[in-house]
């Protein structure tokens, strides 16, 4: 039998300080953990062991003992809305410190000149932490459990000792700083920034285009403002306050968007004042239970540290970085950067940003569903007028409500594209690759009205986009005229890109029709397109960009193996069709000079989709120690974070799968990773994981029905079987081959899958890795 003792808890086993959680909410804490002996015998109830998620967050805090020069190295912290990302004054790195002060809101608002100058989201400024004395050490600490970076700034004349966060609901920076006395005379300036789209320092401004004009600064009652006037109305307005308690000195910040009209002003002050009644302490409660919860809601830990550190690390830049109801992420998040992509991207950047939401189970985070409903009378908008009737798209750009503006301005515009136009013109197929989003969140919550009032109409009329232009060939197949395929270059007849993607969408219009009662009149030609499309364009080396373009040079995006992955359309169902996935993916990575960070997230996905775990650690390695920066962020030509948020959900996809209706546990697990723990991790069908592997074996599995959905599970445990109820009774279950189980759970049942016999404890605690690995920032 497996020794438990692999299993170790990382930290103490104090309870969580200050709240336990109760179903997701924070809730009074109890004198102490549960623990087995508060179990009856033969139950199957999970409960921690200590604070499992005390280890593993207080161990993947970030620290920095040198000065972080950008972005790149730096702490950052935000609610989806403000942001601020931390590092040394480029103009003077021993003399100030700059806090960013950035919000997802701001941009601009002209159109006509199209999404990435006109509709640009628009830099606001910074503030420099300005000590007396020549900055000299400093030793800080980003702890990820409270979203709260502390330390110490030391300087040739003393210390300055400060705490910062920015609040979850609030939306206010609080920076509290406690100097010494040789520091008493340290200063906060604020910097605003030219209102411009960032993208001006790297591409010619179209014609007529200029900035904003400058900020006005001014004090009202002891409050500052810089009031930022935009030419199109409105304004955005930053805040700030400094308040001294005793020897503490507060600096409390908020940032306000309104347009057309101008009440961002009043806004920001109401917010200002309202936080600077309240010291840095009483502020911190309230953002430390949400950040506590939060973290609680599922949990994984595996034997790699560095890994499992990167892992806890993407959850807080995900909660930092998105809301529900907050705009879509942009390609920085909220930290805008000098960037040449001050904008929302739809041809991966969304989708991959957004995909660990659902392993997790943070669908609190999910904005892409709300934001494809709420703003759906602009994908109207958006479509040529010939299509506008029952069409809809997404363009390759847009801002926070979903609108492109169009542009006669070279490349400024990213329509949607018009399938055989010539030239080439943007992609057709980002809508519905985005509605692969939000079947993601139905299937992981089968919330109904996802279905019937998000995915079915939005998907039915992006479909019919397709429609207007698929046309038979000699062949008596059906085929597309010219389309785009993500980055690649030039327009192919039947591109897989958008074959890939119109097949995903008529089988799930049918399938969605059949489980919401519709009698669709556009069904018959679904099924139509699903019986006659022609076949997808492949070659001796694999699937190829399309009938007119082979796959012949490096390519970092995975456009064209959309089917593999993350369709699950094609998934090696047969020799051949594995065959045929194996060389796609070496042919697509085989090519040096312009792959990416996401290259190779990617191609980690598909080698766990096959089972190969070696190969997707392999190239998760590639990605860290090629692309990742200090401080787990990802850089091209400018910031970009979808990289590093789809690392997390290529782990998600090596710990466990849940296509095809059927949950695999651990499907794809590095030979080195001997131990792992999962504990209510969601998959498809709305059910909650719970699973132990140790030394090298599946010990235990769980499952909680959240919806009455199917049941069938893939679990790994070796021999014959024990399935129990929550009270221990014995469950019946079918034999669903190759290593898989049909269970009956209605509504909230669960089921406890161990070998025959066995009874482990059910605790979850961290797994301990080996040796020593240095901790993500800038230590020592």
């Amino acid at each position: 039998m497996p020794s438990p003792s692999r299993r170790t808890v990382l930290a103490t086993t104090t309870a969580l300080g200050g709240a336990a959680l109760a179903g997701g909410v924070p809730a009074q804490a109890s004198a102490a953990e549960p623990g087995a002996a508060d179990v009856p015998a033969g139950a199957t109830e999970v409960r921690p062991s200590g604070d499992p998620w005390r280890a593993v967050l207080d161990d993947a805090d970030l620290v920095w003992q040198r000065m972080p020069t950008t972005w790149y190295e730096g702490p950052y912290l935000g609610n989806g809305f403000l942001g601020s990302g931390i590092y040394a004054d480029p103009a003077a790195p021993t003399k100030a410190v700059r806090f960013q002060v950035q919000h997802s809101e701001v941009q601009d608002h002209r159109p006509e000149f199209g999404s990435l100058f006109g509709l640009a989201r628009l830099p606001i400024g910074y503030f420099t932490l300005e000590p007396v004395g020549t900055i000299t050490a400093l030793d800080w600490r980003l702890a990820l459990r409270d979203a709260e970076l502390t330390g110490t700034l030391t300087t040739d004349r003393g210390t300055l000792t400060l705490r910062a966060l920015v609040h979850t609901s609030r939306s206010v920076l609080a920076v509290e700083v406690t100097p010494s006395a040789g520091e008493r005379g340290f200063r906060w300036l604020f910097h605003p920034a030219e209102a411009i789209s960032p993208r001006a320092a790297f591409k010619p401004l179209p014609g007529g285009y200029t900035g904003n004009p400058p900020a006005e600064v001014s004090t009202v009652d002891g409050t500052s403002v810089a009031v930022q006037p935009l030419l199109a109305g409105g304004q955005h307005v930053t805040a700030w306050r400094e308040s001294t308690r005793g020897t503490r000195r507060t600096l409390y910040v908020n940032v306000a968007h309104s347009h057309p009209r101008t009440t961002a002003r009043a806004e920001a002050l109401r917010t200002v004042e309202g936080a600077a009644l309240l010291p840095y302490d009483a502020l911190a409660v309230t953002h430390r239970l949400w950040w506590r919860a939060f973290y609680r809601k599922s949990f994984l830990s595996l034997p790699d540290a560095r890994m499992q550190r990167f892992y806890w690390i993407q959850l807080y830049k995900t909660a930092s970085a998105a809301r529900r109801d907050a705009p879509v992420m942009a390609t920085s998040g909220p930290w805008l950067e000098p960037t040449p992509w001050p904008a929302t991207w739809w041809n991966l950047n969304v989708q991959l940003e957004y995909w660990l939401i659902h392993g997790s189970n943070h669908l609190e985070l999910d904005a892409v569903t709300r934001a494809l409903s709420e703003f759906r009378d602009h994908l109207t908008e958006e479509m040529a007028p010939a299509y506008r009737a029952d069409s809809l798209g997404i363009p390759r750009t847009t801002d926070a409500r979903l609108i492109n503006g169009g542009s006669t301005a070279d490349d400024q515009g990213y329509g949607v594209g018009i399938p055989g136009e010539d030239p080439p013109t943007p992609e057709v197929g980002n809508l519905t690759w985005a509605l692969h989003n939000v079947w993601l969140s139905y299937r992981h919550t089968m919330d109904e009205s996802i279905l019937r009032d998000v995915l079915f109409p939005l998907l039915r009329k992006a479909v019919a986009y397709y429609l207007h232009f698929l046309q038979p060939g000699p062949d008596g197949k059906l085929h597309l005229p010219a389309t785009f395929s993500p980055e690649y270059g030039g327009n192919s007849r039947d591109c897989n890109y958008d074959l890939m993607l119109l097949t995903w969408g008529c089988r799930t219009l049918l399938e969605s029709a059949e489980l919401l009662g519709i009698e669709d009149e556009s069904a018959p030609r679904w099924r139509e397109v699903l019986a006659r499309r022609t076949p997808y364009p492949t070659d001796a080396n694999g699937f190829v960009i399309g009938a007119d373009i082979p796959f012949a040079k490096s390519h970092r995006h995975y456009s064209h193996l959309l089917a593999v992955y993350p369709l699950y359309e094609l998934t090696g169902r047969t020799p051949q069709e594995t065959a045929l996935i194996e060389k796609s993916l070496a042919h697509w990575v085989g090519f040096e000079g312009a792959l990416q960070g996401y290259t190779f997230t990617g191609a980690a996905s598909i080698s766990a989709l096959l089972g190969k775990g070696d190969d997707a650690l392999r190239y998760l390695g590639q990605l860290m120690s090629r692309y990742i920066q200090a401080n787990t962020m990802y850089k091209e030509s400018g910031p970009v974070i979808e990289t590093p948020l789809s690392a997390a959900q290529s782990l998600h996809d090596m710990v466990c799968q849940s296509w095809g209706d059927i949950i695999r546990v651990f499907p794809a697990v590095p030979a080195a990773w001997r131990d792992l723990v999962v504990h209510d991790f969601r998959t498809q069908g709305a059910f909650l994981l719970s699973a132990v592997r140790e030394d090298g074996a599946t010990r235990w599995v769980r499952l909680t029905s959240e919806a009455g959905a199917p049941c069938v599970v893939r679990h790994g445990v070796a021999g014959a079987l024990d399935v129990r109820d929550s009270r221990g009774r014995r469950l019946r279950y079918e034999d669903a081959g190759e290593g898989a189980i049909r269970i009956t759970l209605r509504k909230g049942e669960s089921a406890l899958i161990t070998r025959a016999g066995d009874r482990p404890d059910l605790r979850i605690a961290p797994v301990l890795g080996e040796g020593t690995v240095a901790r993500w920032g800038l230590p020592g």
